[in-house]
Parts: C-alpha cells; structure tokens; sequence
C-alpha cells in the first residue's frame, strides 16, 4: 500500500478549504495556451479576486467525492484549471471573454453555492449584468416611485399657486369690465 506523501496531503487540504470557502468553483481546459497568455489570465482573475490553481484530477476526484460533489468529476478530463471566487459572476465572466480571443480556454463546468453546474449555467452566468449594475438596477426600481412621490408632493404648491393666479386674473378681468 502507497502512502500519500506530504504535498499531496496539503494538497487535498488546500482543495477542500477552497472549495468550502468559495461561493463559485469554476473548472476550466486549457491545453495549448503559453506561458504569457497564463500570465495574462492569472492578472485578471487576480484583479477580480479570483484565485486560480491547477490541481491533479485524481486528488480532486477524491476531495470532490469526499465532499459530496462527485458529479462535478465529469468535468475533470485532462488538465483542468480551478477558479475560486466569492463573487458568483466575475470568474465565469473572465474566463469567458478571454476564451473568445484564447480558443484554448474553456469553462467545463464548476460547483456555485454547493451545486454542481454545467457549462450552460457558467455561461447564463457571464452573460448576467454586473454585481454593480444589478444594485443599480435596484436601486432604480425601488427609487422610481419615490421621486414620483417627490414629484406630486412638489407639484401641489405649485398647481395651488397657479389656481390662486387664475383667480386673480379673472378677478382683475371681471373689475376691469365693471
């Protein structure tokens, strides 16, 4: 019998803190891309606060059925890159604009708030508005009827004063004819 040797014990630990700590895992190929383009991919993910790790898939495989998410080992076929994020939306976002110009990169599927996820869901998920855009919208929803509110509320001196100049003009048209 083999025993596992020290790297690749803190390895599976490494993997499973990760994944417990992250809202989105998200597993990606990238078989064929430089050592520039890596480089590249690792600024922006890194400038989104996305960690970016290669792991073997056979200690993944294990960590994932440890932890109960073994259908996500069907997206382990070859090299497989791992995303870790708190935010839901940036690394598919990344990973899916730089795959436009890297034919090579390529999200396979990832695990988002305990659940496994295929490529589909990872792409609906870049295709969503920002985070920021999202509270802005929001924001805008539940503000709409407040500053119409404002609008009425202001309107009524306004609309009064009006009347009140209305009946001053006909009363000094009424006097003027007299």
């Amino acid at each position: 019998m083999c025993l596992p040797t020290q790297d690749k014990i803190d390895a599976i630990a490494e993997l499973k803190e990760r994944i417990q700590s992250s809202s989105i895992i998200v597993m990606t190929k990238y078989v064929g891309i430089n050592a520039g383009q890596v480089s590249d991919l690792r600024k922006k993910l890194r400038d989104s606060n996305v960690r970016l790790k290669v792991y073997k898939n056979t200690l993944a495989m294990r960590v994932l059925d440890e932890l109960g998410y073994s259908a996500a080992s069907a997206f382990l076929d070859g090299p497989t890159a791992w995303a870790f994020s708190d935010d839901p939306a940036a690394p598919s976002k990344i990973l899916k604009d730089f795959g436009k110009d890297v034919k090579n990169v390529e999200m396979v599927g990832g695990i988002l708030d305990g659940v496994v996820i295929s490529r589909e869901q990872l792409d609906a998920l870049a295709n969503l508005p920002s985070r920021q855009a999202l509270l802005g919208q929001v924001v805008g929803t539940i503000a709409a009827p407040l500053r119409n509110f404002v609008g009425v509320l202001n309107a009524l001196p306004r609309n009064m004063v009006n009347v009140l100049d209305q009946i001053r003009k006909q009363k000094e048209e009424s006097g003027a004819a007299a």
